[in-house]
């Protein structure tokens, strides 16, 4: 059963869904659905570098040292705030000064998942972090950015050692266990997202259901009625929605906070 298609999916699909069948031919993969083979999550994303490119190329010529405004004030609470949760913060404490140098990476990630959660508080449209291949792609380029840094502060050598523990003897049991640990980061990375993203926006469809289907139920029968206890399903879902956008502020953080500690764990002099 094919899922339901939003009108910017449905677009994306009628303007490139010829080239999007080719490549995926072209690499012999086969969509679920020929006729739109650019799926739900795949056109959230896109909408959602198309929405952050925007407001950033807005924002631009806006920043001021002497009068920010207050939207340039809540990006900057985004890199570094009085909690010391801000972006730049976070790779202070874990990484040290160096860290400010793995900004461009870690913060893009972080601000794109941060949009990318929210981005369903707009009608239509379903957080792509929702479905697991996006959480899954982020965690692939976060774990092989840390690794990779790994590698060239300690050469190949030196990093490997760092999985094989303090006590030489019992290297041979500490190597494949630290292995294990570490490809296990994909998995805890990618589930913990998808799975908070996809539980909150089930439960906002589900109490949503819960109060519409008895508001037209009742409507039928009594239409005045009807018209009072539908100020419950207009206004309820409100709070649901403040709590989707806690979740996505709480699941940035944490896909913020994680890499920081890896990148300082991997980079690290002593361990």
């Amino acid at each position: 059963m094919n899922e339901h298609l939003n009108w910017f999916t449905v677009l994306l699909n009628k303007v490139f869904g010829g080239a999007a069948l080719a490549v995926l031919h072209a690499v012999h993969v086969v969509p679920h659905d020929p006729e739109h083979p650019i799926p739900n999550f795949v056109a959230a994303s896109l909408a959602v570098c198309i929405l952050a490119a925007i407001f950033f190329l807005w924002l631009r010529p806006r920043i001021s040292a002497e009068r920010p405004g207050a939207t340039q004030q809540v990006m900057e609470m985004l890199l570094t705030n009085p909690m010391g949760v801000g972006i730049r913060d976070l790779l202070d404490e874990n990484v040290g000064p160096e860290g400010r140098n793995y900004m461009p990476l870690v913060g893009a990630i972080s601000i794109f998942i941060l949009f990318a959660n929210a981005i369903s508080l707009l009608p239509a449209f379903l957080s792509p972090t929702g479905h697991p291949s996006v959480p899954l792609a982020c965690a692939i380029l976060t774990f092989v950015y840390y690794n990779w840094l790994g590698i060239k502060h300690h050469g190949p050598i030196g990093y490997a050692k760092h999985f094989a523990g303090p006590v030489p003897a019992l290297a041979i049991l500490i190597f494949p266990v630290e292995i294990i640990s570490h490809t296990a980061r994909l998995l805890s990375l990618t589930v913990r997202l998808w799975a908070n993203i996809f539980a909150s926006e089930l439960i906002y469809i589900i109490f949503l259901t819960a109060f519409i289907a008895p508001v037209m139920s009742v409507s039928h029968t009594h239409p005045i009625l009807g018209i009072v206890l539908g100020i419950f399903p207009a206004v309820i879902p409100i709070l649901f929605l403040g709590l989707h956008l806690f979740v996505a502020i709480i699941q940035a953080f944490v896909f913020t906070i994680l890499p920081a500690i890896y990148i300082g764990m991997g980079t690290a002099d002593e361990h």
